[in-house]
This record gives C-alpha cells, structure tokens and sequence, in this order.
C-alpha cells in the first residue's frame, strides 16, 4: 500500500534543492499514517466485522464472488494482485474490527473493483510495472557508465528514471480512487455514519504517502538532469 524512491549517490547541492524538501514531507506522510494507523487501529469500527468479512462483503455485492481473500504475514502489507485476482490483508487488518482494519481492507477491495470496471490508470500501472521495476534497478548503473564511458549511457538512465516518474505519477488516482470506492462502500451500508470521517483521515494519511513519493521521484528526475547538465557543462 505504500511505497517511494530512493536514488543513491553523493549529498550535493542538486540534493538540497530538488530531493530533501520532497523527502522531508515523504517522512511526514510516513509519520502521519502511522500515528493515524495507531489511533484507529484502537477504535472499533462498530460494524461487528473484521476486515476480511468487510472486504468479503463488498467484493460479493459487487458480482466479484472468484476474487480470494487471503492472509499475508506482516503489519500494512496489505495489496490487491490482479494476476492472480488474490487480495491479501495483513495480520491486524485481517482479523482485526477496528476503523483501520475496516479502511485498508475496504481500499484493497477498491482496488479490485477498479480491476473488474477496467479502470484505465490501473491498466496502465499494472502493465508498465515490471518494466519500470527493472529500469529502476538499473539507472544509477548507465549513470555511472555515462561518466566513465559516454554521455550516451547517461541519457538511457534519464530515461529508465522518467519511467519511474510515470509509473509514481500514474499510481495517484489509482489510490485517490481505490479509497473513493472504499468510502462510496463504507457509506452504503456497511459502516455506522458516525465513522465515515475517521475512515476518510485514515485514507487521506494513506494518500499523502503516494503524493510525497511522487514529489520525491519528481526531484530525483530534475536532480539529474541537473548533475549531468553540469557534466556536460
């Protein structure tokens, strides 16, 4: 459910101005869903139900009675795998009948929802992952190769990165929708009114993970284009 970029290196100035103000609201993001996880996580979600029930029930009045809902070790390692059409909820979220365990789990089956509407940006992430998850594995590589060897390699590393970009740009409204769907679900009645808002801040702490990974990405993309404009100069 969450995730961000790091891209290694020495700390220069490029650093400073592109990368720490994007990272220091990536730690934020990070610190406010955890203190929102804790806080509801100790708050029933006076639904009588635990997540995997939660997410059973709107995966079935949704018509997707085929997708399997699993356990997966671990604390928010919570995902949708729309190849094999498996949701998997984490230890708390599971068994859990807290607001947290009733969001998370109502967001991952927003996710398979979306896969079931065929929902464009979710379409695109899922078929540009593994490609962008190699040619994350690789930019520092052709950079490095484009200071020792040619300019040339620096240029596919810009963009193998600028993949990386897209796919961070691209995962926003697949998650800003995914928790919309969870809420329009949460609303129709599954949960008490009165926990409507606490689901909605646990969701929008979500959210702010993947707005600050984006901006991360974004300034490590513009940190080198600047380090090899210097290069060159």
């Amino acid at each position: 459910m969450y995730g961000g970029y790091y891209m290694g290196g020495f700390l220069d100035s490029s650093w400073i101005i592109y990368v720490l103000p994007a990272m220091l609201l990536a730690s934020f993001a990070q610190m406010k869903v955890s203190s929102s996880y804790q806080k509801y996580s100790r708050i029933s979600s006076g639904t009588g139900y635990t997540g995997a029930q939660i997410a059973r029930i709107i995966l079935d009045r949704n018509g997707l009675h085929d997708v399997r809902i699993e356990h997966t070790p671990g604390q928010l390692t919570d995902h949708y795998d729309p190849r094999t059409r498996v949701l998997r909820l984490s230890n708390s979220i599971y068994s859990g009948n807290s607001i947290a365990s009733m969001s998370v789990a109502a967001h991952e089956a927003g996710h398979a929802l979306q896969h079931a509407d065929g929902y464009f940006p979710l379409v695109l992430r899922n078929n540009i992952a593994p490609i962008v998850g190699i040619g994350s594995r690789l930019v520092w590589v052709f950079i490095m190769l484009g200071f020792l060897i040619s300019p040339f390699f620096i240029e596919i590393g810009i963009m193998l990165f600028l993949g990386v970009v897209i796919f961070q740009i691209v995962t926003l409204p697949v998650e800003i929708n995914a928790s919309r769907r969870a809420l329009l679900q949460l609303e129709n009645g599954i949960s008490p009114a009165s926990n409507i808002a606490p689901a909605k801040d646990m969701l929008k702490a979500a959210a702010l993970t993947y707005i600050a990974s984006t901006l991360v990405a974004i300034g490590q993309l513009l940190r080198l284009l600047s380090i090899t404009s210097s290069r060159r100069e």
